[in-house]
């Protein structure tokens, strides 16, 4: 019943409009300060290493930090940087909502696994609500054009209709 109403009512459109534009405006304000600020993971990929918690709890998380994102540190800034801009951008004008509201819960999950609570925890909270309503989060957006035309352009080659079936057989 309550999955029905997250994926289908217009009043709860309208809830989840207010929450994905409250996540994306927080992603992207972070994203642009990290963009436009010359922002580096080094220092952070540093202390994540250094903290035993991590290392204790997470062992295989912290030995690819250790291994695998320190000695890239440039490649992880790029993409932390243009992914939260990216996924604050997406959820604030609601086009693909479902695919930035993934990487964005991807990235609280990440940041939470190197030990950092933050606002992480509560962001995760409401991006799960953006997850199950699915479409409807994106209906008053850019999702209400982006995913019909998606579906008809891209589906069309992939999906054979039963016509086709048809005559193949």
């Amino acid at each position: 019943m309550f999955m029905e109403f997250l994926r289908n009512n217009k009043i709860a459109a309208g809830i989840l409009t207010i929450l994905r534009v409250y996540l994306g405006w927080s992603w992207m304000t972070a994203g642009w300060g990290k963009v436009t600020g010359g922002f580096s993971a080094e220092g952070y990929l540093h202390g994540v290493i250094a903290n035993e918690a991590v290392a204790g709890q997470y062992p295989t998380y912290h030995a690819f930090i250790e291994t695998f994102a320190l000695p890239n540190a440039g490649v992880f800034s790029f993409m932390v940087a243009w992914g939260e801009l990216l996924v604050g951008l997406g959820l604030l004008v609601g086009v693909l909502t479902t695919a930035a509201a993934f990487f964005g819960i991807m990235m609280n999950f990440a940041f939470m696994f190197a030990g950092t609570v933050s606002s992480n925890p509560w962001m995760i909270l409401l991006t799960i609500f953006i997850l199950a309503a699915g479409y409807n989060a994106g209906r008053i957006g850019g999702d209400r054009w982006v995913i019909p035309y998606i579906r008809t352009t891209f589906a069309s080659k992939f999906v054979k209709t039963e016509k086709q079936q048809e005559q193949a057989a």
